[in-house]
């Protein structure tokens, strides 16, 4: 790149940004490598000892056994005259017991240690789990399953999950025939198929029993295909499982587990939140807070621009309540003199008789508050109270006044049986192959090994 910059006959000599995106091209890469190479360069030109380091081949630490044992130093401890060759040091870093493979890495750090996943694990999920343990049947015994008490209603509770299936997802490692050739392999994971769907250890997948009504949905993710899974979608199906349910299990009750995927804690457009509202009253309408939101379809999906950014609107927020239960409207009720302007956090407090809330400053610095203060702001002195703190998710606002429990926890892994199933399936680059194919492989799975993951 630096040659190409001073070189007199180059197109783009003099030409920082051109010279570099020119010869990231001509190495067959990306603008954002000629990004690299700017900065690679920078660095070069300070300093002519630093260069790019380049972490790949099996070269690199036999390299830097070679360099180790080239110093001075080393050089009178092993009375070597002259540099060890490449063959040399491989064969020394075999002796000391290393090998040339994949760095060993663990189990993800998932976050469940963390102060506010414990609180709602031992406050809330565990509470309401052992509030409708008794009432379901369990399948942790050897023997037939045991049922709850006949004079408690019985629960069956839903996993509900999702995946991706590939079509090129075929096993790696089987029992492979000495006489048996390689094969040309198609490039990349190929093809995929999303699979949103809820079983429980009672009976199975939700569906009739007749097999003609079924809460799994089919879909194609992607930007120019059906687009993604949004809270429409897990809407859409959480009401297609509750109308199944309703005709066909009604003599039982059914709890509904999701995992915490943001698309199913998402609240309603305009819920409560206490970040962003300002500590004093608005002047104009033109001015005035509200909430942005994107706007949708009849259907509750997204109205994207020809560009693809979603339209957006501004609404007022929903209101408050007091802690006696009523209503708090957050905006200046019709017929006063600011009609529709936002009322300010430090009104909104003095109402609930947190006067002395109401002086505080808007918030503390970046909205970093000391743990486990509650009155050291006014955001946070809002965002601690009850109906801030205790706002419902979509889900739980559509599911519960129908009479089913919403529960959020990660738990289902029938996914992994019909994985194991569908990579067994012949190979295929088509839509239609790897449809079929995930149909059947979830069709397979048993109701005894659904079973198992419950317990």
């Amino acid at each position: 790149m630096l040659w190409t910059y001073i070189d007199h006959q180059s197109p783009t000599y003099g030409q920082w940004q051109a010279t570099s995106l020119r010869t990231s091209r001509a190495l067959g890469y990306t603008v954002y490598r000629g990004r690299e190479l700017r900065d690679w360069s920078h660095t070069f030109i300070l300093d002519r000892e630093d260069l790019p380091y380049n972490p790949y081949g099996k070269w690199n630490l036999s390299l830097w056994t070679l360099d180790f044992l080239d110093t001075p130093e080393m050089r009178a401890r092993t009375g070597f005259n002259k540099r060890i060759g490449l063959v040399t040091a491989q064969e020394w870093m075999k002796k000391l017991e290393y090998r040339w493979t994949l760095t060993p890495t663990g189990q993800y750090v998932d976050g469940h240690e963390r102060p506010d996943v414990v609180d709602y694990q031992q406050n809330i999920f565990l509470p309401t789990w052992r509030k409708i343990k008794e009432q379901t049947c369990d399948f942790s015994t050897q023997g037939p399953k045991s049922d709850p008490p006949r004079h408690l209603r019985h629960v069956v509770v839903w996993w509900h999950d999702e995946s991706q299936f590939y079509a090129n997802d075929r096993r790696q490692r089987r029992w492979v025939h000495k006489l048996e050739t390689a094969v040309p392999q198609p490039k990349g994971q190929g093809a995929s198929q999303m699979v949103a769907d809820m079983a429980s250890a009672n009976y199975g997948f939700l569906r009739s029993p007749d097999g003609k009504h079924e809460a799994r949905v089919l879909f194609k993710a992607g930007k120019n295909r059906d687009g993604y899974f949004t809270k429409a979608d897990i809407l859409a199906q959480a009401h297609k499982a509750m109308d199944i349910l309703e005709q066909f299990y009604p003599d039982e009750d059914h709890a509904l587990v999701f995992d915490n995927a943001t698309t199913h804690h998402k609240h309603a457009d305009g819920t409560l939140s206490a970040r962003h509202m300002p500590k004093k009253p608005l002047t104009s309408l033109e001015t005035n807070w509200l909430v942005r939101v994107k706007v949708r379809d009849k259907n509750g999906r997204e109205v994207v621009e020809l560009n693809g950014k979603p339209v957006t609107t501004k609404v007022p927020t929903e209101d408050g309540w007091f802690a006696d239960g009523s209503r708090q409207s957050l905006y200046f009720e019709p017929g006063h003199l600011q009609a529709g302007l936002f009322k300010g956090m430090s009104m909104i407090l003095q109402e609930r008789g947190l006067v002395e809330e109401s002086q505080l400053h808007v918030e503390c610095k970046n909205f970093k508050c000391p743990q486990d203060a509650t009155s050291c702001c006014c955001h946070r002195a809002l965002y601690t109270q009850a109906d801030f703190v205790n706002m419902k998710s979509l889900l739980e606002i559509k599911c519960e006044p129908c009479g089913f429990t919403v529960i959020f926890l990660p738990k289902c892994h029938f996914w992994g049986y019909a994985k194991r199933i569908y990579r067994q399936y012949p190979a295929s680059s088509r839509e239609a192959d790897l449809e079929r194919n995930l149909i059947m492989a979830l069709d397979s799975v048993p109701l005894e090994s659904m079973r198992k993951f419950s317990t």
